[in-house]
């Protein structure tokens, strides 16, 4: 009688040596998902100091809590950059660039934290249920989801392959948010409820912006796959903009104009002008002036 599992390690062996493209051996050590989410965790303990660790932090405990924690991300990011920056031939790997690229990232981290301060006020601003800020600090998915996505868009920006998609993949996971590292995001922006929203990687989007669960700012079919890469790809929403549940809006070329309203469940593959109300009625589109009550014509989008 045979050995069956002998033989599944045969064949799977065999399998190995024929099908390429989804094997990683010989070649150096991947980030592996459970540290990076790990890192993840203890940079929002740096950024929300008091909020996610166990324990309450006294004022006098402070400076020498953040040291620590200062030190143990840096390592640990050190090494994550080392495993990745080997994937990419093209990268430069010397001690030297990865110091570097720690330091920045870390010296940036306040610059990070005004803005999540803003996200914050953002959300009480716009959100009657909301009691205080650290009821928004701590419950609610899209002030954890863009913190991740803005301490990711610094490592992206410096070109830092594979690491700021696999931190915005986990709280992705943990909130049902996904927001591209590469998106530009301004100050005072604002997810309500948050499940399903999606934003590209080359989506740009203003300051004092709201966005309502199941939003999708996406790009156009993707035939073209690879050769798309590095375009225009994803819309630009223009600052004061809102857009409410299950809007879909398409397209690198489209741009939502400065202090328009796009309606719930909209689809969207054409800009809109600024002021303007763009919303479904009577299953067909509805596009009004936001100014039109006071008697001026309506704007075409």
């Amino acid at each position: 009688m045979g050995n069956p599992q002998a033989d599944i390690v045969h064949h799977l062996m065999a399998s190995y040596r024929e099908i390429g493209g989804i094997n990683h051996f010989g070649s150096g050590d991947l980030p592996a998902k459970g540290t990076v989410a790990q890192w993840c965790e203890d940079l929002l303990q740096l950024l929300f100091p008091g909020f996610f660790a166990q324990g309450a932090i006294s004022a006098d405990q402070l400076e020498a809590v953040t040291a620590s924690r200062v030190e143990s991300l840096a390592g640990r990011l050190r090494m994550e950059l080392q495993r990745v920056l080997r994937l990419d031939p093209k990268q430069e790997t010397s001690e030297a660039r990865v110091q570097s690229l720690v330091d920045e990232f870390l010296l940036q981290l306040p610059a990070v934290r005004q803005l999540l301060r803003s996200d914050v006020q953002a959300a009480f601003d716009g959100d009657p249920a909301a009691r205080s800020f650290e009821e928004i600090i701590l419950a609610y998915p899209g002030l954890e989801a863009i913190a991740i996505q803005r301490s990711a868009h610094l490592l992206h920006k410096a070109g830092v392959p594979l690491l700021p998609r696999m931190m915005t993949e986990w709280v992705h996971g943990r909130t049902g948010i996904d927001i591209h590292p590469g998106a530009e995001i301004g100050s005072h922006f604002f997810i309500d409820h948050g499940t399903g929203v999606v934003i590209g990687e080359t989506c740009r989007i203003g300051s004092h912006v709201k966005l309502y669960q199941g939003v999708g700012l996406v790009a156009k079919s993707l035939a073209a796959g690879q050769a798309l890469s590095g375009t225009k790809r994803h819309p630009t929403i223009e600052d004061h903009v809102t857009i409410y549940a299950g809007a879909t809006i398409v397209g690198g070329d489209t741009v939502i104009g400065a202090r328009s309203v796009i309606g719930a469940n909209v689809f969207l593959m054409q800009s809109v002008a600024p002021d303007m109300v763009y919303a479904l009625g009577d299953q067909e589109h509805r596009i009004r002036d936001r100014q039109s009550r006071s008697g001026k014509p309506a704007q075409k989008p």
